[in-house]
Formats: structure tokens, C-alpha cells, sequence
């Protein structure tokens, strides 16, 4: 019985050592190209969720799964990372705020602006301050 066990866990050992084996060459076997591009991410339904983006280097092209936050911003994709100053002045000729961001990072060598301008429609209700005691 005790040998039956140690030939079983060698033969597991065998076999799981050949498919480690077999993964490091399917990785390696692919081209040394290091400068690989890759589009946006595509949902697969819809505007969100699990999709693929298209890689390409020199003659080579791959699809790699990804995922699109359900709050992404459409303008400027989920892949570029920007930085944000603070919200501008109500300009009430257009009925909104703009602010910019300059791009601190872009994921996967995607082609970003490097930098973008967003608004927002004013508020109908004018803030009231935070700060007022009540006595």
C-alpha cells in the first residue's frame, strides 16, 4: 500500500512538473517583442463589464480579456488616468463648470490625450455654507 501511494505521488509529480514545463514554454515560445500595444478595452455586451482589447506587436497580434468599470468616463476611456484640478467658475452663457486633468498614467501603452477638459451643468439649487451655527 505504501508503495502504491509513493508511485501515485511520483507519477503526480511527473505530470505536474511537465505541465509547468509546458506553461513556461507556451510563454516563452510567443516572439521577444517588448513593445506591444494594446487598443481600449471592448465590453462584450453593452457599455461595461468583461470584454477584450486587441494587442499588436511588429507582425503579432493577441486578445487579451479585461473588464470596462460600469462608471467609467466615455470620453476619454478607463484605460487613461488623469489628474484633476478643481472645478472652474459657473459660466452661465453655457450653464456649466469645467475643470482639466493632465494624464498621470495610461494602462496597457494605450494612446491617451495628455490632456482633457470635462464639465458639468450648474446645480439648479444654490449651496447653502456648511458652517452656519444655529444658536
Amino acid at each position: 500500500m505504501i508503495q502504491e501511494r509513493r508511485k501515485l505521488t511520483e507519477a503526480c509529480s511527473t505530470v505536474i512538473a511537465a505541465h509547468k514545463t509546458d506553461r513556461l514554454q507556451e510563454r516563452s515560445s510567443g516572439s521577444e517583442c517588448t513593445d506591444w500595444r494594446y487598443g481600449n478595452c471592448v465590453p462584450s455586451n453593452g457599455d461595461c463589464g468583461a470584454g477584450y482589447r486587441d494587442g499588436s506587436c511588429d507582425q503579432q497580434k493577441k486578445k487579451m480579456r479585461c473588464k470596462v468599470p460600469c462608471n467609467w468616463k466615455k470620453e476619454f476611456g478607463a484605460d487613461c488616468k488623469y489628474r484633476f484640478g478643481g472645478w472652474g467658475e459657473c459660466d452661465p452663457s453655457s450653464g456649466s463648470r469645467t475643470r482639466t486633468g493632465t494624464l498621470k498614467r495610461a494602462l496597457y501603452n494605450v494612446e491617451c490625450q495628455q490632456t482633457i477638459s470635462v464639465s458639468k451643468p450648474l446645480s439648479s439649487k444654490p449651496r447653502s455654507p456648511t458652517n452656519i451655527k444655529v444658536s
